[in-house]
């Protein structure tokens, strides 16, 4: 019951880890370019550790049902306990963080690019085609009650050709710090095809996950 996914493109670079009011955040992993786009200027672009744990719901979800369409609401409420979210109401408190990081998520385009010497491809997605989010004030029911997302087509088909599994446990250990959850993710996904020792410097990994 631990076994969780993330979607590849999302794991070989990532989101921003804190708060910026650029529209346009681009992190690089050797010929990978991951470059995500804020639609809405009034929103902004996704931040800190929830996007990423919804991401793993997503995935995981899809992954588990095979579904587009993906009903949140109870479900969503459990996987919030089970990694340590005490659904909390007020201004501070997951919920509120919850309907801003998921609308913050949902309303951002991504562009995953590869580029060498003979060769440059790019896929570009949003995360849902269509997405009916209700409040609920009852810290209960997560804050979301009978709400759906419909994943595009580009980012399910990424998830169930992809998909990356991880250690829910893991997520929920490391959940105080979205750089561990990206290293964590990272790592996973790079041992499972490693076949020698290999170096990694300093200058890559700071291109890929930013910060200082």
């Amino acid at each position: 019951g631990a076994l969780g996914f993330m979607a590849r493109g999302l794991v070989q670079a990532t989101m921003p880890h804190r708060k910026t009011n650029e529209r346009d955040h681009i992190r690089r992993n050797g010929d990978y370019t991951l470059q995500m786009t804020a639609l809405r200027e009034d929103i902004g672009l996704p931040f800190g550790v929830i996007p990423r744990l919804l991401l793993a719901w997503l995935a995981t979800e899809a992954v588990r049902t095979k579904e587009r369409e993906l009903v949140l609401g109870d479900s969503m409420s459990v996987f919030m306990r089970e990694l340590g979210l005490v659904p909390t109401g007020g201004r501070w408190g997951t919920i509120t963080r919850l309907q801003d990081q998921t609308k913050r998520l949902f309303n951002a385009m991504i562009v995953c690019s590869y580029s060498t010497s003979k060769r440059d491809t790019s896929t570009k997605f949003g995360i849902s085609d269509d997405d009916d989010l209700w409040w609920h004030d009852n810290t209960e029911q997560a804050g979301l009650f009978k709400s759906t997302v419909m994943l595009t087509e580009r980012f399910y088909k990424e998830i169930i050709e992809n998909p990356v599994p991880v250690d829910m446990r893991a997520l929920k250990g490391l959940k105080g710090s979205p750089m561990a959850l990206d290293i964590y993710c990272w790592l996973t996904y790079r041992m499972s095809y490693l076949k020698q020792p290999t170096a990694i410097t300093w200058p890559q990994l700071q291109a890929q996950f930013g910060a200082g």
